[in-house]
């Protein structure tokens, strides 16, 4: 019995058998009460962003000089997936140029692949690669 319902049963405006039915009613219509914060978490789990892709970039990158490699590093920082293509490029600086991709993709978790002839994915850790492409030895 609350302080409340003592005072009014004391001044005679309410009788103490009300008093024991309507906490009674009370007691029983009241809910555990449940955080809305967990509820919001429990339900978010289940939904996926439609817009989460909306920034997904591929960016063409066909450097002449090696210098140029570390622009293709950059993009690989800004978590872009770049295609890389050195068909003109020397052979030796097309060597520099995977050497160094291959470490800066190393060094983000990511990996490089290749698509053909002088031609290679790299990719961030936040881009998955499936599959595979073969190489046609015969036809080249």
């Amino acid at each position: 019995m609350g302080v409340y319902n003592r005072f009014m049963n004391f001044l005679g405006l309410q009788e103490e058998e009300e008093i024991v039915e309507r906490e009674r009613i009370v007691e029983a219509t009241e809910e555990p009460e449940t955080n809305p914060y967990e509820l919001r978490n429990k339900n978010k789990a289940n939904v996926v962003s439609i817009h989460s892709q909306k920034n997904a970039r591929v960016v063409l990158s066909e450097p002449r000089t090696y210098e140029e490699t570390q622009d293709i590093a950059d993009h690989l920082r800004s978590r872009r997936a770049v295609i890389v293509n050195l068909q003109r490029v020397r052979g030796d600086q097309a060597i520099r140029i995977v050497d160094f991709l291959s470490g800066t993709v190393y060094a983000l978790s990511g990996s490089i692949s290749k698509l053909g002839p002088n031609i290679f994915l790299c990719t961030p850790d936040s881009v998955d690669i499936h599959g595979h492409i073969s190489e046609m030895m015969g036809e080249e």
